[in-house]
Order: C-alpha cells, then structure tokens, then sequence
C-alpha cells in the first residue's frame, strides 16, 4: 500500500492535510471519466445475494460512498456490482499499495520457476531491509528507479532496522535497483513486469515506484487475481510464507505499521490473521481505497475498488470489503 507514512494509527489533521497536498503533487491523484456498470442480477438468496445486499446496505459500505466491487473465482467474476456511478470494472484509477502484491509476483516469475529468493529479496519483499526512510515525494522529479532511490535519503539503510519490519516503499525500491532496473523509467518498468506477468492485464507504472507506482482498471487486477488463484503465476504457492509479526507493542521485530490489527506480512502481501478478526485472507490495500483479496484457500478473490485520498480510505475500504467477503462465505448479508 501506498499507505500513509508508517504508523500504528491515523495522523493528526495538521498532518492530514500535509499528507493529501504531498500526494497530490507527487501524482497519486488522478481524474478520468466514469463509467458505469451495470450490475448483475443477484439471486433472491445465497451468496450472491448476500454479498450484493451488503455491498450496497451494510454501515461499513455504505460509509465509504460510490465504489465498485466485485467476487469472483479462477475463472471469471461471480458477482459484482457498482454502488453510486463514479465507479466501474473498466474505469483505470491509482491502486497505490495493491502495487506491491504486483511486484511480489514479478519477482517470484523474474528469479525463476525452480528459484526460491534469496535471503536479500526475502528481507526486502517482507519490508525488514531496513530501508526505512523512503519518502515518495523526494522522487517527483526522478525518472527512473535508481534516482528515485538515490533522492535525497531515500537509499539510506538503518543497520537497527535491518531484520524488523518497516512498512514502506524503500525495500521494494532497493530491489528493483538490485534487479537491474535502476535505470528503467514508469514505461521501462510496465514493459518489464508485462512480460513475466502478461501485457493482457493492463497494468501500468504511471511512476517508476515498485512499491505504489501502477494504476489499472479492476477487470486488469481481478485478471492478476485469477491467475494468481490458477496457479499460473508462482505467487500461489508463497502466499503466506514465511509471514512475519508486524503490529508495534505486540511484535518485538516490528518498528511500524499502517495497519490497526495483528495481521503477518508475507512476500509483499498482507495476511489478515488477526486473532479476533481475521479469516487468514491475502491482500494489499492501497492508500485511496484499492482493496484486493484472495481467501486463504486460495480459490477465492475480491475487490472494493476506488480512489479517494481520504484519511485511512485504506482501511474503510477493507472494512467494507470484508464484510462482503463475509456475507459471501456465509451466504448471509452484514447489516
């Protein structure tokens, strides 16, 4: 996620403020014209029907205004739906941080289908590198990814930090450097990652940032989804290895975290493994609301897609996403 800075809860509206303006000069912020998408008809009970209903009726939904959503297996989507007109299966947004479970996959295709990463890409792809202090907006004018990392202090490593977790963009930054592509640009990058993971998803860097730099449409990411779910991309097989401790105050490994729960990291994915919330799911919220998913039997994937630079639409965003993923497995809607 292109979260905001690391933390273990949400700023103060001082630096609220700060964060919207910083981001919107750095291009997190895009405009396109909507369109709109029909949703499907439910049946009158199960869980389509559930899933559809509390997309459009539960508290946590209904909070987070227009957005669209969808549920779907290794196929092809299930159910779906729109809520309000902003917002559809083919409208390309900002995914911020859903960019992260993109480059994880690549680099899983890029090393090799018979590889296991090394313990320098492992350190970096579960964020304890130790590159603690990126910071995007030190990247505005950089048009590759090793200027990007070499901007003002981006490229120093903490030798406290190495082996705890830090959330941020610096570890994914390092690794591209290390693969070869400090000199490639947003275009370089796009034609890079499209050919291990395929050109037909659509997905594209805007900015030459592994770590939050891509924007697609939701039909592009559910396409990654599937694949990942088919076991067409190496990714199934590591969701969830070697997942490491993330919450401050609990974890003695872990220095910062965006997310308020007890959820593992895994290799550029989150684990939603909360002991008294979580149902173990895969996923990679982005800052403005992109929320994709995939269920811990891996048969199963999810999006609540939108682009808002709100104070913590990331997590308003998974809240609604996973009561629909609840009402869709219990076949039963969340009020």
């Amino acid at each position: 996620m292109n979260l905001s800075p690391p933390q273990k809860s949400a700023p103060p509206l001082s630096s609220q403020r700060l964060l919207a303006l910083s981001l919107a000069l750095s291009g997190l912020i895009g405009c396109s014209s909507p369109t709109v998408q029909a949703e499907p008809a439910a049946t009158s009970s199960g869980p389509s029907a559930a899933a559809t209903a509390t997309a459009n009726g539960s508290a946590n939904c209904k909070a987070i205004g227009d957005f669209y959503w969808e549920i779907g297996d290794g196929k092809s989507p299930i159910v779906s739906g729109s809520v309000g007109d902003e917002y559809s299966a083919n409208k390309s947004m900002k995914i911020a941080s859903a960019s992260k479970f993109v480059w994880g996959a690549y680099v899983l295709e890029k090393i090799g289908k018979n590889a296991e990463p090394d313990a320098r890409t492992m350190q970096a792809l579960t964020m304890r590198s130790g590159l603690v202090g990126f910071n995007p907006i030190a990247c505005l004018l950089s048009r590759t990814a090793g200027s990007c990392l070499t901007s003002r202090s981006n490229a120093e490593q903490d030798p406290t930090a190495v082996g705890k977790f830090s959330y941020g963009g610096g570890h994914d930054q390092k690794l591209a450097v290390d693969l070869g592509l400090g000199g490639f640009s947003a275009a370089q990058m796009t034609r890079e990652v499209q050919s291990y993971l395929g050109g037909d998803l659509g997905l594209v860097y805007d900015r030459p940032q592994p770590a939050g730099g891509m924007e697609g449409t939701p039909a592009g990411y559910a396409g990654f989804l599937r694949k990942i779910i088919n076991g067409q991309l190496r990714m199934k097989e590591f969701l969830g290895k070697d997942a490491v401790c993330t919450l401050p105050g609990n974890c003695p490994g872990a220095l910062s975290s965006p997310v308020k729960e007890a959820w593992h990291y895994s290799l550029n994915h989150w684990v939603e493994d909360d002991p008294r919330t979580g149902d173990g799911s895969y996923s990679s919220p982005g800052l403005m609301g992109f929320y994709p998913w995939i269920s811990k039997d891996k048969t199963t994937y999810g999006i609540v897609a939108r682009e808002k630079l709100r104070a913590n639409s990331y997590w308003t965003s998974v809240q609604c996403g996973r009561d629909i993923r609840k009402a869709y497995f219990t076949g039963k809607a969340v009020p």
